[in-house]
């Protein structure tokens, strides 16, 4: 055994003597509330400080905008390449708290399974990170080069306040980065679909509902002709360019013998799907409306751009003669990825099998995440973190505490490859 391996199996061994250390932190982050919006990161930014000063880890805080704080940490001689580890604080809202069956700011840890909103999207990677990077110094471990954590404040929303913020100004900068995004436990994410979020405003005449349809005319009924044709993107054929076929290959064989229940949405890969999310129009059920406003998130795969879809939609909705407007909002962003063979892959994915013993490879997600902002920076990106996929952003969100022991072995031992690597 070589002195690198040795020192890998020696990380392996401390993750698993510190386990209670991690889980007891994955559990501190998911019992402070940080949702988005409002996107308050205060209390829990705070906290990821003092679990820092514990062992002397230097660090950056700025804050983006009001009570969104950025972490900006390293550790290393500085004297190489630099990995970047990336996580979110932010959640999603909760909802419903009837329709949870446990308190969702709990942590608890029950059955195997670590509770609470923002469990597997994503507290539990972001905690994988942070304690990978603070077992490494606690040991004394000499990396060359940089190991530097990204902490930020608003992904959920699709913000400018996290990972843009940081890029725009040279605060994060790094030869490869990790994002700790919930994936399949063999399968991290390389790629990533487009995304399109606009909103749809019908204007109407008013007018009394007692002489509709003779009378005024209908926002409401129109913008349903509007959306008619707006789901007709899924329709439009799309070529996908020769170099990310084998992207889409190796993900449709994921969804069909990995994630089996995902089999029959294999399409949603060359598609541009379309998801009507809310719809606001009308004063009161006499009156003719004059006004809706419909909010539709789209994604688009490769082969595709947001000016084309533009152009598309511009000459389905202008078709109807209907007095309307467009307005981007949220996620904005192409199809976009970084090559299996590139090292910040291989680190992870090499490091995914020798953690479990199992085959592992890099495949497509069909939503978007801050990977597009590192790639628009050219700082190559993959996404690996521990999730119980089908209770992100659901009611009862929870994530196998042995899938965040996991994902904390495979941080640790990239970290160690890739910052090695000549």
């Amino acid at each position: 055994m070589n002195d690198l391996q040795a020192l890998k199996a020696q990380l392996v061994e401390a993750v698993e003597n510190h386990q209670d250390e991690l889980i007891a932190f994955c559990s501190k982050l998911i019992q402070i509330p940080s949702v988005n919006p409002p996107g308050d990161t205060t209390e829990i930014t705070a906290f990821i400080e003092n679990y820092l000063n514990d062992v002397g880890i230097t660090y950056q805080k700025y804050e983006a905008a009001d009570k969104m704080f950025n972490l900006v940490a390293s550790i290393g001689n500085g004297e190489g390449k630099e990995l970047v580890y990336c996580g979110h604080t932010d959640v999603v809202p909760v909802g419903d708290l009837s329709k949870w069956d446990f308190d969702p700011f709990s942590g608890e840890v029950k059955d195997g399974w670590m509770l609470g909103r923002g469990a597997s999207d994503m507290k539990a990677g972001l905690a994988g990170i942070i304690f990978a990077t603070k077992l490494l110094k606690k040991l004394n471990i000499e990396l060359p080069g940089k190991l530097t954590l990204a902490i930020v404040p608003d992904e959920e929303t699709g913000g400018e306040f996290g990972v843009p913020w940081l890029l725009e100004r040279g605060y994060v900068q790094g030869d490869g980065c990790l994002i700790a995004e919930p994936s399949s436990p063999l399968n991290p994410t390389i790629g990533q679909k487009g995304s399109y979020w606009f909103e749809l405003e019908v204007r109407g005449e008013p007018g009394h509902g007692s002489l509709s349809p003779l009378a005024g005319r209908n926002a409401i009924v129109d913008a349903i002709r509007a959306i008619q044709e707006i789901r007709t993107l899924w329709d439009v054929e799309i070529t996908i360019p020769e170099e990310v076929k084998p992207l889409i290959e190796v993900s449709k064989k994921y969804m069909r013998e990995v994630e089996k229940d995902r089999l029959k949405y294999q399409e949603v890969l060359e598609k541009i799907t379309v998801n009507i999310g809310t719809i606001e129009g009308g004063t009161k059920s006499n009156v003719i409306p004059d006004y809706c406003k419909v909010q539709v998130d789209c994604r688009l795969p490769f082969g595709i751009t947001q000016e084309e879809v533009t152009e598309i939609l511009t000459t389905k909705l202008d078709g109807l003669a209907i007095d309307y407007s467009i307005q981007r909002f949220g996620f904005k962003s192409v199809a976009n990825y970084t090559p299996a063979e590139n090292p910040v892959c291989q680190s992870i994915v090499e490091n995914i099998s020798y953690v479990t013993g199992q085959e592992a490879y890099g495949v497509m997600q069909w939503a978007s995440s801050d990977a597009r902002h590192f790639r628009q920076y050219d700082i190559p990106v993959l996404q690996y973190g521990p999730a119980y996929l089908p209770s992100i952003h659901g009611y009862n969100e929870k994530v196998r505490v042995e899938d965040i022991v996991r994902c904390a072995k495979v941080y640790i031992t990239a970290a160690v490859d890739f910052l090695y690597q000549k």
